[in-house]
């Protein structure tokens, strides 16, 4: 059997049989308002906030770390997701708001059938997916058994060890001003971690914000990552979120899914590390 694309071209949408094995979730950050006005019929709400992170300090795992798995699993239930839920995401931001967060949550719970909306909630509208503004009640409350995240993660020692090493890789997702430090709208402080590049996640995106074709995600990320071996390539945005965008991207184009570092620059920049300030 052929592997399940991580992402789902919303003209797709319309034939797809939305039985009881179809969970649709909306992941838009701070969209919540804009859920209970219009969402894609059938779909509920994961916060990103509540539901994707365990916020406590920021300086410990970022703005947004992840919830132990447990937790997550209880998300899930609530959400009515079993272990043989077809997951269908979208959020407002093409994905790299926090669909292709719980995308990767789900990825690293093992997980097998879980796919990404190809342009968000505006592509699936113009593609004629049906909306409503009534309240959505999940199908199932069957308990979802988690044990560990299994997809390779990178925590702040690690990138300190390794970021500045020939044979190692950390990619900075973020927009190109913020990872120059020429401006930083959420933290603390302006800069990058040393030894990172910059590829932004927005970089995955075609003129109307649909995902490029896989062959030319391939080709791009190839030319980037040239000798580098995947297990030493670490991923990272501001706090976890955009960074999973990337992994998906890369993903989709047949590359192996490298490490996240879910605490990024919202950790990094308040433990004292070295960073570069303005470049």
């Amino acid at each position: 059997m052929s592997k399940l694309s991580p992402i789902i071209k919303p003209e797709d949408l319309n034939w797809l049989n939305l039985d009881d094995e179809i969970v649709i979730i909306d992941a838009s950050a701070g969209a919540k308002a804009r859920y209970h006005e219009q969402h894609l019929a059938g779909a509920l709400f994961a916060d990103v906030n509540e539901d994707l992170a365990n916020i406590a300090d920021y300086a410990i795992g970022g703005r947004h770390p992840l919830p132990q798995p447990e937790q997550f699993a209880l998300v899930l239930q609530k959400l009515g997701i079993t272990k043989h839920s077809h997951v269908i995401i979208y959020d407002d931001k093409n994905g790299g708001n926090a669909a292709a967060r719980l995308w990767w949550m789900l990825k690293a719970i093992g997980h097998k059938k879980v796919q990404v909306i190809d342009g968000g909630f505006q592509a699936a509208v113009k593609a004629g997916f049906p909306t409503t503004n009534k309240s959505e009640t999940p199908k199932s409350v069957e308990q979802y058994e988690t044990q560990d995240w299994n997809l390779p993660l990178a925590d702040m020692d690690e990138v300190e060890t390794v970021a500045k090493k020939d044979d190692y890789l950390v990619i900075d997702v973020r927009d190109a001003n913020r990872f120059a430090g020429l401006v930083e709208p959420i933290d603390t402080i302006a800069g990058h971690i040393p030894g990172a590049i910059n590829i932004p996640f927005t970089e995955n995106l075609d003129v109307n914000g649909r995902f490029l074709a896989p062959e030319l995600l391939n080709t791009q990320y190839a030319k980037a990552l040239e000798h580098i071996k995947p297990a030493n390539i670490i991923v990272h945005c501001g706090s976890g979120i955009t960074a999973c965008h990337t992994l998906l991207a890369m993903d989709y184009a047949g590359l192996p899914i490298p490490k996240l570092y879910v605490g990024s620059w919202s950790e990094w920049s308040r433990n004292n590390k070295e960073m570069v300030l303005k470049s």
